[in-house]
């Protein structure tokens, strides 16, 4: 077999192989830019310039302070997965009971498309947040922005989130970001379906447990419930459930006691005085 056959017939063979072929796929090389370095802890720079929705100006840190935000990073032309995302954050903050983003959180969008036109980003506010009962006549509770690619860059950067322009749509990862009410970021949550649980839960720990009716009820839930990095959700922390209920089983048990001991010993002590 002369040399620039066999040459031949080794690119075909690798050409086969699943690495080869999809190192030579433009659509993958897309999808290994895109995606989201977390990093918790990180602060958004407050004083990034924005456009809302309806025209006004407005910096990042005018929506910073009051509670904790759900950022999220979407653009208002694109076809099906931005629709989708806010379907089903909408529900989800409809399932997250006990928590009103009308006075416990707001949610803040901005668009990841330095070209965006006004006239869709203010349809797409008002089409959105009308899923969203609690927000009735609330409409700063859940801001839409757009703004210069600057602006965009650095928030983008600054909570690790990575996309990238494809034609005239963008390839971008879904995942709703968890601000503290300085502007820190707490947790991420990934996926398009975030569960109620998860978000309540996340946005109890950005605000340290002072959001909602009731401080104790939410640092119960923090004890018994911890974020699994693994999983990418809340789960049950078996070790504190079991010390929990081993707390609750012995203050039930001491109850009993108590009340057995004032109903048959002080008759116990009646009785051997009457004798």
């Amino acid at each position: 077999m002369g040399t620039p056959l066999r040459y031949v017939l080794i690119g075909l063979i690798l050409m086969q192989l699943p690495g080869v072929a999809r190192a030579a796929d433009p659509q993958d090389a897309i999808l290994r830019e895109i995606g989201v370095d977390e990093r918790l802890g990180a602060k958004v720079p407050a004083d990034l310039p924005f456009t809302e929705a309806s025209g006004r100006r407005v910096r990042l840190g005018d929506y910073l302070g009051a509670g904790p935000v759900i950022l999220t990073l979407n653009y208002y032309t694109c076809p099906m997965l931005c629709p989708l995302t806010f379907r089903s954050l909408a529900a989800t903050m409809d399932g997250a009971k006990g928590l009103s983003p009308a006075k416990d959180y707001r949610v803040v969008t901005v668009s990841i498309n330095p070209d965006e036109i006004p006239e869709i980003a203010r349809a797409k506010a008002e089409e959105t947040r009308a899923m969203v009962p609690a927000l009735a006549g609330a409409d700063d509770r859940w801001p839409f922005l757009y703004g210069s690619a600057e602006s965009v860059r650095r928030l983008t950067d600054a909570v690790g989130y990575r996309y990238r322009k494809a034609g005239s749509d963008f390839a971008h990862p879904t995942v709703a970001i968890v601000l503290s009410p300085d502007g820190r970021v707490s947790r991420y949550l990934h996926g398009i379906e975030i569960p109620p649980r998860d978000l309540k839960l996340a946005l109890i720990e950005a605000a340290n447990g002072k959001i909602g009716a009731s401080s104790a009820a939410n640092a119960l839930l923090m004890y018994c419930f911890q974020y699994d990095p693994a999983a990418r959700k809340y789960a049950l922390y078996a070790r504190n459930v079991m010390r929990a209920a081993g707390a609750l089983t012995v203050l039930l048990l001491a109850t009993l006691l108590a009340v057995l001991w004032r109903r048959y010993g002080k008759a116990g002590e009646g009785r051997g005085k009457e004798s």
